[in-house]
C-alpha cells in the first residue's frame, strides 16, 4: 500500500523526519565525532577529552568552572573526564592558594606536546569530508549564531 505524502496534513508533515532540523544536527554530530575518533584514538583521547584539551591549550591554567562553561559540560561529567586526563599525564589539578574552593587545571609537559600531535586533525577531517572550506565555515558561522539561543533555551 502506497501513501501519497503530498496529501499529508501540514500538522503531521512537521513530524516527518525529513522536515526536522534536529535530526541532521544529531546525525551530523554523531558522525563527525566518529570521524574525529579515528584520529583521537591513537593519541589516547576521546572526543570530549579533545574538547577539554583545546580549551586548556588556549586558556590554561584556568579553573574547572571555566573549562565546564566553555565545553558546556556539567561538573558531574567534567570531573571524571579531568581525572582520566590527569591519569594519562596530560594535565594536573591544584587548589587555588587564595581560594581553596577553586581548582585550577594546568597542562603538563605531555599535555603541551599533545597539541602538536593534534594540530593536523582539523585539516585531515576537512579533507576526508570533501566539503569546501567555505561551506564548513558557513555552517560554523550559522551554528555559532544558534548556539547561544540553544543554551539560553535549555537554561530556562
Amino acid at each position: 500500500m502506497s501513501t501519497d505524502l503530498s496529501a499529508t496534513p501540514p500538522k503531521l508533515a512537521q513530524l516527518q523526519l525529513e522536515n526536522q532540523l534536529c535530526f541532521p544536527l544529531y546525525a551530523s554530530s554523531r558522525l563527525i565525532t566518529r570521524l574525529y575518533q579515528t584520529y583521537l584514538t591513537p593519541l589516547g583521547l576521546t572526543y570530549p577529552q579533545y574538547i577539554v584539551m583545546m580549551i586548556l591549550w588556549e586558556h590554561a591554567p584556568c579553573s574547572i568552572k571555566v573549562v565546564g562553561d566553555k565545553a558546556l559540560l556539567n561538573t558531574n561529567t567534567l570531573t571524571p573526564l579531568l581525572k582520566r586526563l590527569e591519569q594519562q599525564g596530560f594535565i594536573h589539578r591544584q587548589r587555588a592558594g587564595q581560594d581553596e574552593r577553586m581548582v585550577l587545571v594546568y597542562l603538563s609537559e605531555a599535555g603541551v606536546a599533545l597539541q602538536d600531535a593534534c594540530s593536523e586533525i582539523p585539516e585531515k577531517l576537512a579533507a576526508k569530508l570533501g566539503v569546501s572550506r567555505d561551506s564548513l565555515l558557513s555552517l560554523k558561522t550559522l551554528l555559532d549564531e544558534i548556539l547561544p539561543a540553544l543554551c539560553l533555551a535549555v537554561e530556562t
